[in-house]
């Protein structure tokens, strides 16, 4: 093979110049993997210098920021007591303020009592005579026109009653007084020759020893005092006549105008619940005094009948007393009825006074039995335990005045509370009351649900 056939051979100068290229080749890759690296280094530096700036920053803040306190249990939480402690203390307190707002009521009625009374009074003789009232505006009668016609009539009724008997009681008070004084011969007599065998030595001190209490107490000064109270009396006597004329009037004539002035002093909300509220504690107290006129007129009739037959005198003038009395219900006519007892004990004797009292608890009886259950029962749905305790906590709080009020007032609260609470109507019996209830609600009395 000739030379001419040889590859070229490189100079040495181009053999170097490659090798530089490549040298210079390997180095730029190598600076950028450095280049690349030193990078990453710096990220991951910067990386985690944030997260130490962070830590140290999270670190600075806790400890800047102060501990969060606890609370422990708060002393206005309700009390850790058992159900029953709590359920009785409930109740206890809220009795208490019911007894102290009944007690302010009760005080400030007493302390104007001299205007309260009559107006109860008034209150009830219109509800027995409205329905008069009623008739002769629909005869034609205007309103006022006719409330005065039967105030006028009123009045003329009770002056007549109590003219006959005070007539009555002025024609035979002589008799009476003389008959009295032979009563007191006979008791005399019979203290000294009854079981007491006293002498007249010991009669005689008895009846000095009530002389002298009598004189101990006008020489005191309290005689002028018992003058001076009769004296008040008559005349809060004279003040509640005209209080009773005028309210009666008004009430008759305008009651609508008035109750509705008294509605419209409640808020708004609550008209609604007043207004029926006292609508239907006036037809419970109109009930009432119409139960309680037929219950007196029974009770004043059948005394007086036997006074009659048993020729007691005063005939009618008992029966007026009895009538009046029997207004306070379940005593009034009893406790009327016993003077009718003692006429007849100083006029005819014992045999007649226990005859007398047969009448009066004959007739007590046909109204305890008869008239009470049917008319106060059914008209005015008060059990009679409920009276008693009316009459003797009226009685308790304002005498006589209260033992009058007191339950027509009951009548009226019971009224009331049905109304409110269960929506009855006024009379209904509450053993059928209840039944309905359990009717309508579904369920079962709990006796029944026991035997099932």
């Amino acid at each position: 093979m000739d030379d001419d056939a040889r590859p070229a051979e490189a100079p040495d100068g181009a053999e170097g110049d490659l090798g530089g290229a490549e040298s210079a080749e390997v180095r730029r890759r190598r600076a950028l993997r450095r280049a690349r690296a030193d990078a990453e280094r710096d990220e991951g530096l910067a990386a985690r210098l944030a997260q130490q700036w962070a830590a140290l920053r999270d670190e600075r803040e806790r400890r800047l920021t102060p501990a969060p306190i606890t609370p422990g249990r708060s002393n206005f939480t309700r009390a850790q007591v058992p159900w029953g402690v709590d359920l009785a203390a409930a109740w206890s307190w809220r009795f208490l303020v019911i007894v102290a707002a009944g007690a302010v009521v009760a005080w400030t009625l007493g302390y104007f009592a001299v205007v309260v009374l009559p107006l109860a009074v008034a209150l009830l003789i219109s509800a027995l005579v409205v329905p008069v009232v009623d008739l002769l505006q629909r005869v034609g009668l205007p309103r006022g026109l006719a409330a005065l016609l039967v105030v006028l009539g009123t009045l003329a009724l009770v002056g007549s009653l109590l003219t006959f008997a005070t007539q009555q009681v002025a024609n035979g008070a002589t008799d009476l007084a003389e008959q009295t004084v032979a009563g007191l011969g006979e008791i005399r007599t019979w203290l000294k020759e009854g079981p007491l065998n006293a002498s007249d030595t010991q009669i005689n001190d008895y009846l000095d020893q009530a002389q002298q209490a009598i004189r101990a107490q006008s020489d005191g000064g309290e005689l002028t005092a018992r003058i001076t109270e009769v004296g008040t009396a008559v005349g809060h006597v004279f003040a509640g006549f005209f209080i009773v004329l005028f309210s009666f009037y008004f009430f008759l004539a305008d009651g609508e105008r008035i109750w509705a002035w008294i509605v419209r002093l409640t808020p708004r909300a609550a008209r609604a619940h007043v207004d029926g509220s006292g609508r239907v504690a006036w037809i419970s107290l109109t009930q009432f005094v119409r139960a309680t006129v037929i219950v007196a007129a029974v009770d004043a009739l059948g005394i007086a009948l036997g006074a009659a037959v048993l020729q007691v005198p005063f005939v009618l003038a008992i029966g007026v007393l009895v009538f009046l009395g029997a207004f306070v219900p379940m005593i009034g006519a009893t406790i009327a009825g016993s003077v009718a007892v003692l006429v007849a004990l100083v006029d005819q004797g014992t045999v007649t006074a226990l005859l007398m009292l047969g009448v009066i608890i004959l007739v007590q009886q046909v109204e305890g039995h008869v008239l009470q259950p049917f008319l106060m029962g059914r008209w005015v749905s008060v059990h009679p335990l409920g009276v008693i305790v009316a009459i003797a906590a009226g009685v308790l709080v304002a005498g006589i005045a209260g033992a009058l009020v007191a339950v027509p007032l009951a009548a009226a609260v019971n009224a009331v509370v049905q109304h409110l609470a269960a929506s009855t109507v006024v009379g209904d019996d509450p053993v059928e009351a209840l039944e309905d209830d359990y009717e309508v609600t579904g369920e079962q009395p709990v006796a029944t649900q026991e035997d099932a």
